[in-house]
């Protein structure tokens, strides 16, 4: 494991803070007059999601947590917990609860694959892929005179999750998806 001097915690590493792993969401080097400099970070905890501020000193150092990824297998979705298995490995079924896999999980397809990141032999964090493409199972017709630039409609998904867009698309294209912000992307493939 790697040792971080207090200017090396930065964004996007993962340090072990009170033994648990957090993300440095943002920091700031500076100097006070006649004083050594500190790092005022911003931290998430990775298993909570609750976000601390800390300063570190010029004489503290943190340690890189030490994260793996495994490729995992996402089942299927009962209620609010979904199910996955490690990627070959059927057998080895594994339970997430739905606020832990967040809004990201309605556009999750039965047997899609995604990167689970594991701290200690847990999983405490999922990497979805940025854009998914998902089939429309239900659109309304577009309604003549309502295709001024910019109108959209609702349409159901093949997850169940629901979605804007645009008044072309019908029910049997294929869409793409933004999982970070939910958002219409392109059509992929017509009906």
């Amino acid at each position: 494991m790697a040792i971080l001097s207090y200017n090396e915690i930065t964004p996007k590493k993962v340090i072990l803070f009170s033994d648990e792993p957090y993300l440095v969401i943002s920091h700031h080097v500076f100097r006070k007059q006649q004083r050594k400099p500190v790092n005022i970070t911003k931290l998430k905890n990775i298993k909570t999601g609750r976000v601390v501020e800390n300063t570190f000193h010029v004489n503290e150092t943190a340690e890189e947590a030490d994260l793996e990824t495994k490729m995992v297998t996402f089942i299927y979705r009962k209620g609010s917990e979904y199910w996955f298995h490690e990627v070959g490995k059927p057998s080895e079924r594994f339970m997430l609860a739905e606020d832990f896999v967040g809004s990201q999980g309605k556009y999750l397809k039965d047997r899609s694959e995604l990167q689970a990141l594991i701290f200690d032999d847990e999983v405490i964090g999922l990497k979805f892929p940025i854009k998914v493409e998902l089939k429309v199972v239900e659109a309304a017709d577009a309604v003549k005179g309502n295709s001024s630039g910019g109108a959209l409609k609702e349409v159901k998904l093949e997850t169940g999750a629901t979605l804007m867009v645009p008044m072309f698309i019908n029910e049997g294209d294929v869409v793409a998806v933004n999982t970070e912000d939910g958002a219409y992307s392109e059509r992929i493939e017509k009906a």
